[in-house]
């Protein structure tokens, strides 16, 4: 029993952490696209897309792991299914029931691996990703300027470029080639400025940013005209557009669970029923995995794999839609989610024992008929 133990679970604990793996690249690369897009606009710096990702990690892998699980299982019980070990080992006197009682033990230990990241390391990691970006958010274009290398200003509005840049955020030798609105109906067309010195000056009244460059000239036109205009000036102010934010998690998502379960609003309700509700969910996803395995050798090993995902996904939406009705407080009770694991359970165990019950209505319509 030993030797049939080890085997079913080296096989599940193998497929499955494999299955996380590429799930886990999959949710790192479409993060990655959303960070990359920032940092191209110049609301992100780049050095810091890896680090954010990072951080981001336990997140990620909380979420793989109970579709990876779900797929290890099934891939697993169905290649023993197909190549008829099943049949062995059912021959033997292992039965069904047996096999969920190994695949529950290795079920508990990834569900208490996924409640440390949901619980404890997926907090603190989004909280020092929120760290970086609003970091990110209180820069200006100004301060993410690189000297000797040009700057694309954001909203397409131009370039700027200054070679060197002082401890105290003093631009020297300046360049700012604008590109008015106007210029769209071919009227002013862009505007180039030279000047020996540029500062940030945040106004008084309403917090507007502005470049104030000092001791340079202004040159207007169109290119290929020759009606241009050449003006020095020894002060200058070109406005900064607005600070945009950049793709942050809600600050919920950064609180510790202690601070989640003594807090008394329903944001911090829904996002620590939902860290909950992740490992208990792996055990749900063991029995019904477990469930739907069984096949015909002759259907082959993935019969049952499109099922088993839309049950997986059908689970999730409807956990991930009763956590947004107690966030907005539509529902307000604290164990709603738990209504809907003991749903998805009584559907595992229907599946599981569909025969006998099948065969119980059957001999009772008998009797009464």
């Amino acid at each position: 029993m030993t030797i049939i133990f080890r085997y079913v679970i080296r096989e599940i604990a193998l497929t499955s952490i494999a299955i996380c793996g590429v799930l886990l690249l999959i949710l790192m690369s479409g993060r990655f696209v959303k960070y990359l897009s920032s940092a191209l606009s110049g609301d992100l710096d780049p050095a810091i897309i890896f680090a954010i990702i990072g951080y981001r990690i336990p997140e990620f892998l909380e979420l793989a792991f109970p579709l990876a699980f779900l797929m290890g299982i099934m891939l697993t019980f169905g290649r023993m299914y197909s190549e008829n070990e099943m049949s062995i080992l059912q021959a033997s006197g292992v039965s069904l029931g047996r096999l969920l009682k190994f695949v529950l033990l290795l079920g508990l230990v990834f569900a208490v691996f996924n409640a440390t990241l949901s619980l404890y390391l997926s907090p603190i990691g989004a909280s020092k990703a929120n760290l970086l970006l609003k970091a990110q958010d209180e820069l200006s274009e100004l301060d993410k300027i690189t000297p000797k290398k040009f700057y694309k200003l954001s909203g397409e509005r131009g370039v700027t470029y200054a070679e060197r840049v002082s401890e105290d955020g003093v631009l020297e030798n300046v360049f700012l080639s604008v590109f008015n609105d106007s210029a769209l109906q071919g009227t002013e067309g862009f505007v180039i400025l030279l000047a020996s010195t540029g500062i940030q000056q945040v106004t008084e009244d309403n917090g507007d940013s502005y470049l104030v460059l000092k001791n340079g000239y202004r040159f207007q036109g169109m290119p290929g005209q020759y009606n241009h205009q050449v003006t020095s000036f020894n002060e200058y102010g070109s406005k900064l557009s607005e600070k945009r934010k950049v793709i942050r998690d809600k600050e919920v998502d950064a609180m510790s669970s202690f601070d989640l379960f003594r807090s008394e609003s329903a944001e911090a309700s829904a996002a620590l029923q939902w860290r909950l509700s992740l490992p208990i969910m792996l055990i749900v996803l063991v029995i019904i995995a477990v469930s739907l395995s069984k096949t015909d050798p002759r259907k082959g090993r993935y019969a049952k794999i499109l099922p088993a995902i839309l049950i997986y996904f059908l689970y999730f939406s409807t956990l991930n839609y009763v956590a947004r009705l107690i966030r907005f407080e539509q529902i307000s009770s604290d164990f709603a989610l738990l209504f809907v694991h003991l749903l998805f359970l009584f559907f595992a165990i229907t599946v599981m024992f569909w025969e006998k019950i099948k065969f119980f209505v059957l001999k009772i319509g008998d009797e009464l008929g």
